[in-house]
């Protein structure tokens, strides 16, 4: 049912997309058009990284689906820094590293919990993920913002910089560590065999040649995406932060958001919790790093150094998600708190 609704999305909304680009259509109906055919684009990628984890398994699969999850928002990001809207993709990276943390893991662990009792998955993938959140969020973005206090313009990019080759190289450090050195040493029982019973969707071909066409689409629906920001902004009265925050990170994880609720559906809780702690790792220590270097193609570069209020909801959302998945253990109260933390976040963002 599902998978037909997106068909339909994509078959209308993409073709409307050229046409209301082309014939200059109102902005706000554009808006609506781009974000569905995005989400349904993203829905056919997360249908082939869920393929390729079922062949590749829950470490792979899950390290997949973030990166093709996060391709969507990358692109978004480098088209509206070439517009100049630096405060909307420092916005949207606050919204993946929310949305991934208290949206994501909130509603897999609730849709989860509703039909399980109990769901565990890996304690020692849990702590490995606490110390990293840790230094991403709580180290790598607050230490810029303090320093950058009392620093002029040019130092505060020359210290993002330094900080975002730190963040690159030790989340490269983190994958080889992860599925290199110690592939196995810290594997719960049977997790390398999880889902070899079940038949994938597509086979690995068919679901590359998805990936990469998905890919292309979203990168041309997207920069024209970008150019109705303002316009829906000043309609609605909706903030650069909001925008951001909310609107950009859903759409721009979409792909994620739908494949972690159904992997933990299937209480295959690895790959559910490695798609939204791995993504938010991935978002704070290689997209925003990436976004840093790439920014300083375009007119206005972009510093790493988020607003107070960004950074005391990253902060908070990783000390809550820490304090509740280190136990290995999870159920439905405990994602329902999560998402109570999101919608408290959402509706100061959106009064803001």
């Amino acid at each position: 049912m599902a998978n037909k609704l997106f068909l339909i999305m994509l078959g209308a909304g993409l073709p409307l997309s050229v046409a209301g680009s082309l014939l200059h259509w109102d902005p706000t109906i554009l808006f609506i058009i781009y974000c569905a055919t995005i989400v349904a684009l993203a829905s056919y990628m997360g249908r082939a990284t869920e393929s390729l984890a079922i062949v590749s398994g829950p470490r792979i699969g899950g390290l997949l689906n973030a990166t093709f999850g996060n391709a969507v928002e990358l692109i978004i990001s480098i088209f509206a820094l070439k517009a100049g809207l630096v405060g909307v993709v420092l916005a949207s990276l606050t919204g993946s590293v929310l949305g991934n943390l208290l949206l994501v893991g909130g509603l897999s662990f609730f849709v989860g919990g509703l039909k399980f009792k109990r769901q565990e998955f890996s304690v020692y993938d849990a702590r490995h993920n606490s110390g990293l959140l840790m230094f991403a969020v709580i180290v790598a973005f607050v230490i810029p913002e303090v320093f950058a206090m009392n620093m002029p313009e040019r130092e505060t990019m020359s210290l993002s910089i330094g900080v975002s080759a730190v963040l690159i190289a030790l989340y490269l450090a983190a994958l080889f560590f992860k599925l290199v050195t110690h592939r196995g040493v810290y594997a719960t029982p049977g997790e390398e065999e999880a889902g070899g019973h079940e038949k994938p969707e597509w086979s690995k071909g068919v679901a590359l040649t998805v990936l990469a066409l998905a890919t292309v689409a979203v990168a041309y629906v997207s920069e024209n995406l970008v150019h109705t920001f303002e316009s829906v902004a000043a309609r609605f009265g909706w903030s650069e932060l909001f925008i951001g925050v909310i609107i950009v990170a859903i759409v721009g994880n979409a792909a994620e958001h739908a494949s972690a609720i159904i992997f933990a559906f299937k209480n295959k809780m690895n790959i559910a919790v490695e798609i939204a702690v791995g993504s938010t790792l991935q978002i704070a220590m290689f997209v925003a790093p990436v976004l840093v270097f790439v920014s300083l193609f375009f007119d206005t570069p972009m510093p790493l150094v988020f607003s107070l209020p960004e950074l005391i909801a990253m902060a908070t959302a990783v000390l809550l998600t820490i304090s509740i998945t280190n136990d290995g253990d999870t159920n439905w109260f405990e994602g329902l708190t999560l998402l109570g933390a999101y919608l408290i976040m959402g509706i100061g963002f959106f009064l803001l």
